[in-house]
């Protein structure tokens, strides 16, 4: 499983239009894109996965990531097992523990330790016949803890929502080996304004989520920079600007330590960004 380059970290992929995800992830891969990320917030994530698959011959397809609130570690394994016996060894279970507003809506305190949650879903995984290898998962590590558990029981990491500093920090804690594979926000644009008209309000809902609130805190951003999404906290989580400014900025992340970085597309509209991952496939890969 080659997990170097530049992959596509993208919600259109996973809840799009099927038949349009399958034709935009044929093209992705032939723009060169190593990888194609998607994420979990509901619904049923392995027939996503296994259209992507379908839809390609050699690209990884990752989870980034499967909420383990959301499914028993029996059957993502089971999945898993299908999954890469009809498709070959291209399929990345990354794993996260999502966060607690998110959780507890449905169910008021069900999110509770996290970091024992995530220890009990990788011995569900261990346990399964088959089990899911360990080279074959990767976490969704922000903190000093999570990241440890990266390194010992999975592949390595998978942080979003993250600065290049925290790859260099990332980097350091999993030393050589376990791979950190960030994710990266981009806006291709002309101005300051017309990036935060598209990026502030997406920003913001992040803010608003403890982990992610807490990573930057450690990070060194201040509570007043995330209450009013800071100019100098959204231009570090957020790569605006032309494909130079985008290039740098995953430069600055290969530099601290990455292995892989998925670039997250934002724009005015919706729909799948396809113009734009052609722009910086010329850029990137």
């Amino acid at each position: 499983m080659d997990l170097s380059g530049v992959g596509v970290w993208s919600q259109e992929l996973r809840y799009g239009d099927a038949a349009e995800a399958a034709d935009a992830a044929a093209e992705l891969e032939e723009l060169g894109y190593a990888a194609m990320w998607v994420p979990d917030v509901g619904g049923p994530l392995f027939d996503a996965v296994g259209n992507l698959l379908a839809a390609t011959r050699r690209a990884v397809v990752a989870t980034g990531i499967l909420n383990l609130w959301m499914h028993e570690p029996a059957d993502a394994a089971a999945a898993f097992a299908a999954l890469t016996a009809e498709h070959g060894d291209r399929f990345l279970m990354g794993i996260g523990v999502s966060h607690a507003p998110l959780i507890d809506s449905g169910e008021p305190g069900r999110y509770r330790k996290p970091l024992a949650a995530m220890r009990a879903f990788l011995d569900g995984l261990d346990r399964a016949d088959p089990a899911v290898p360990a080279a074959e998962r990767v976490l969704a590590a922000l903190g000093p803890k999570m990241l440890d558990l990266a390194a010992t029981r999975a592949r390595g990491a998978h942080p979003y929502l993250v600065t290049p500093d925290h790859t260099r920090r990332a980097r350091e804690a999993l030393g050589n080996g376990p791979l950190v594979l960030p994710e990266q926000t981009v806006i291709l644009c002309s101005t300051r304004e017309e990036a935060r008209e598209i990026g502030t309000g997406w920003l913001r809902s992040y803010l608003d989520l403890p982990n992610y609130a807490g990573n930057l805190l450690r990070l060194g951003f201040t509570s007043a920079e995330l209450a009013s999404v800071d100019d100098r906290l959204f231009d570090a989580l957020i790569a605006w600007g032309g494909e130079d400014e985008v290039k740098a900025r995953v430069d600055e992340h290969r530099a601290a330590g990455a292995d892989h970085v998925c670039v997250q597309v934002l724009t005015a509209g919706d729909g799948f960004p396809r113009e734009e991952w052609r722009r910086l496939a010329a850029a990137l890969v």
